[in-house]
């Protein structure tokens, strides 16, 4: 083989490079595809329209803060939206703040502080009672889009609501809204029972570090 015939076959480094890049393009493309396909049949399967339920639990930091993302979310879609608070009542909280003078908000501070501040159970039940009254009428209220019972989860824990009363609550509301709840733990019903149930792990607290609480970021 003379040295032109080779330098005209034999592919350079660059051209190597090249057909590779294409070779390995060509391979994610159809990686690609094939998951579109995936996904593409998934959506067209999803054809039932309705309000979900939707459970944030776990020890780890953002559960209210990812309900009330969400109900941003809602509220920029001019969805009304309405809030109850068991558990937060000693401080004004920036979302209270915030969404309380929202036009399409109701915004509802039911609790007295956390339970080991007040100390005292029956003022607690009470207060969760109310709260609960509340709360049962909002589930039952067709202009309401969106509901966030925050902290609710600990009423049942310390045993101040019965849980079968939310269910029956959450299985008889208007077909179209959306209810978020939060706590770090909730009643096995509850969580057998929502459609949606994401748990939210603590890795680090800033706090466990001797970091204090802040405005703006725990209230």
């Amino acid at each position: 083989m003379t040295l032109k015939r080779q330098i005209m076959t034999d592919p350079s480094p660059e051209q190597k490079v090249t057909e590779q890049h294409v070779e390995q393009a060509e391979k994610n493309e159809a990686r690609l595809l094939k998951k579109k396909a995936v996904v593409d049949q998934r959506i067209a399967a999803a054809t039932e329209e309705r309000g979900v339920t939707i459970l944030l639990t776990g020890n780890g930091k953002g559960k209210s803060s990812s309900a009330f993302g969400t109900m941003a979310r809602a509220l920029g879609h001019g969805q009304k939206s309405s809030v109850i608070q068991f558990i937060k009542g000693r401080k004004a909280t920036g979302e209270q703040l915030f969404f309380g003078s929202h036009p399409l908000v109701d915004f509802h501070v039911m609790g007295h502080g956390f339970t080991w501040e007040t100390r005292n159970p029956e003022l607690e039940k009470e207060a969760a009672e109310q709260a609960w009254a509340l709360a049962k009428s909002v589930l039952s209220d067709p202009s309401v889009h969106f509901v966030l019972l925050d902290e609710i989860t600990y009423m049942y824990k310390y045993g101040y609501l019965n849980e079968d009363d939310l269910i029956a609550a959450l299985n008889s509301r208007p077909a179209h809204q959306n209810v978020m709840m939060t706590g770090r733990t909730a009643p096995r019903v509850l969580l057998d029972s929502v459609d949606t149930h994401s748990k939210i792990a603590n890795e680090r607290h800033a706090f466990a570090n001797g970091v204090k609480a802040q405005v703006g970021i725990e209230w």
